[in-house]
């Protein structure tokens, strides 16, 4: 006994100065076998006795936890590196990866048309800590996030530390998060404004019949009656979406806010926009629920007279009629229209959602996830407008790495509706990313909740992101040391 005692002491000997030697290796960023540092450990934690009949420790413990999923140990992670790939979803979407000393990595993604940039400023700041302490890191860098695209870098690096975590552990973000109140995830799929009726047609059936939703979202925008005499009030100087991204033409309508442009709608150009509503009613009938949104930059007064106009359709919601920060505006919309109201695509963290929902200037709340805030802070801003009896929708317009933060935190939360889904016309979208699980990612109109996937579920197809690439930035998840030096004092307060 007291050999085996003795051996027992030189074994656990020889693992310190292993494990040693691993720190300083982790320390300087030295790669290392995390199966092996996992077995020192665990020895070390007193399974080595098992080891001495027969079996070597390392196989001892390989056959002990060989059906135990060990990614790591989740509290000697840190994080070393980030890196990113701008892919050609919706004209610029950059994935994110953040690498860690434990070669495990998580994956998020800089919401759609937003800079990467905005998620390398925060690498500095990140470096060296626990990716498993989500809310202290998200505490950290929230103040550099802001409405809409702003929020683009503080939001990816919520969705990849919550897919790290989840792989440290071994469970789905949902579980996470506090548990799933389904397994599945409706989706609401966008429909374009087309050049036909027969064209519209063609697009709303591909969606219902051959891909099999039961949602869509559709355009009515008065960009339809800009070649219609008398639909419009002042609308030589709108340019419908032309200009409305490009900052330099400040002045122009496309990039005015909604109340200062003074474009009115004629009783002839509400009669054209409920034409086209009542053409795709007709085509889908009352099983499926149709919401609409990006009606162009005009005032209260002509939203309301547009909701009044197409009222008797029965739509899900009419989305963002002003600015999300006007909220006595959407209010006296709210109060004067039977169709509910929806905004929320473009607003940061739950305090500024908070005054819709407490004077239920809103009946929908919409968060985008890669801008409200990421999987947590999105998930309590549904919880919120829950207690006042406020129902949630979710947009999303990117890659399905932000799609499938999406379906964890839809699963989490009680008074979720629907999820938006882009890129239905796009066939390389699905494939650029491979289920960890046992279920597809879109499956007739639904999305399956990965139920035995640990994190997002999901690994990157690199070959498929690679041939859809923006063209503008070819670089793959390529080395970012630019980004490692932090040259600020951040606190915000004295």
């Amino acid at each position: 006994m007291k050999t085996i005692i003795q051996q027992i002491a030189d074994k656990n000997k020889e693992l310190e100065i292993a494990e040693s030697e691993t720190n300083k290796a982790e320390s300087s960023g030295t790669p290392i076998n995390n199966r092996r540092s996992f077995l020192r450990k665990a020895a070390l934690g007193g399974i080595a006795l098992g080891g001495m009949m027969n079996m070597s420790v390392e196989d001892t413990i390989a056959q002990t936890t060989s059906k135990v999923q060990r990614s790591s140990s989740p509290s000697d992670l840190k994080i070393t590196d980030m890196r990113y790939a701008l892919t050609g979803v919706m004209g610029g979407t950059a994935i994110i990866r953040i690498d860690t000393n434990q070669g495990i990595y998580g994956l998020g993604e800089v919401r759609d048309a937003a800079d990467p940039r905005y998620a390398l400023m925060l690498k500095s700041r990140i470096l060296g800590l626990n990716p498993c302490n989500v809310e202290m890191i998200f505490k950290l860098i929230k103040q550099f996030g802001g409405p809409a695209r702003q929020a683009g870098g503080v939001c990816a690096v919520e969705m990849a530390l919550w897919d790290l975590c989840g792989k440290a552990y071994g469970v789905p973000a949902w579980q996470l998060l506090g548990g799933r109140y389904r397994d599945k995830i409706r989706l609401y799929a966008d429909t374009p404004q087309s050049s036909s009726p027969e064209e519209q047609a063609k697009l709303i059936k591909f969606r219902t019949e051959t891909q099999g939703y039961t949602w869509l979202k559709m355009d009515v925008s008065i960009g339809e009656l800009k070649n219609i005499p008398g639909t419009l009030v002042n609308n030589k100087f709108w340019d419908g979406a032309t200009g409305q991204y490009d900052l330099k033409e400040y002045m122009s309508y496309g990039n005015t806010k909604h109340p200062f442009t003074q474009i009115q709608i004629t009783d002839k150009g509400l009669e054209e926009l409920a034409k086209i509503v009542e053409n795709v009613r007709n085509m889908v009938g009352y099983e499926i629920p149709i919401s609409t949104d990006h009606f162009g930059h005009f005032d209260f007064n002509n939203g309301i007279r547009l909701g009044r106009a197409l009222e008797k359709f029965r739509l899900a919601w009419m989305e963002d009629f002003v600015p999300w920060y006007m909220t006595d505006q959407l209010k006296m919309i709210a109060d004067a229209l039977e169709t509910p109201v929806c905004t929320g695509e473009d607003i940061y963290l739950l305090k500024d959602f908070k005054p819709l929902i407490d004077i239920h200037a809103v009946d929908i709340i919409h968060p985008d996830l890669a801008t409200s805030g990421g999987l947590l802070e999105t998930k309590r801003i549904g919880d919120y407008a829950e207690e006042h009896g406020i129902a949630m929708a979710m947009h999303q317009a990117g890659t399905p790495v932000s799609f499938m933060a999406n379906v964890h935190c839809a699963a989490a939360t009680q008074n979720f509706l629907a999820l938006e889904h882009h890129s239905v016309d796009v066939p390389w979208w699905e494939n650029m990313v491979k289920m960890t699980g046992s279920q597809p990612i879109i499956t007739r109109g639904y999305a399956p909740v990965p139920l035995d996937s640990p994190g997002l579920g999901i690994e990157l197809n690199e070959e498929v992101i690679k041939q859809h690439l923006n063209p503008r930035d070819k670089r793959f998840f390529e080395p970012t040391p630019e980004w490692d030096q932090k040259s600020s004092h951040d606190r915000t307060w004295s």
